[in-house]
């Protein structure tokens, strides 16, 4: 905005003006993956599992009155989510 109000004063364009415009653009090559992240997705992906199958199990076994999913869904749910932003980033 402050750019054209200058050149509507001075009448000319700056050498600013032209530069400000992008002249090339370079593409970077996708980041490989982390191998260290993906172990990291794996184990929590393991811990989930023994997660869910222990609660699912003490629900049972203490006949807790609430399913046993209102614990293990939001945890599948999330896990989830964050898998699928890290595979999928760009």
């Amino acid at each position: 905005m402050f750019a054209d109000l200058v050149r509507l004063i001075n009448r000319r364009a700056s050498a600013d003006y032209e530069r400000g415009f992008v002249r090339e653009v370079k593409v970077r090559a996708r980041t490989p993956r982390n191998a260290r992240v993906e172990r990291l997705f794996a184990i929590c992906w393991g811990l989930i599992l023994v997660k869910s199958v222990a609660v699912a199990w003490l629900f049972d076994r203490y006949h807790v009155p609430v399913n046993a999913l209102w614990v293990i869904a939001p945890t599948i749910v999330f896990a989830t989510l964050c898998t699928a932003v890290y595979l999928l980033r760009d």
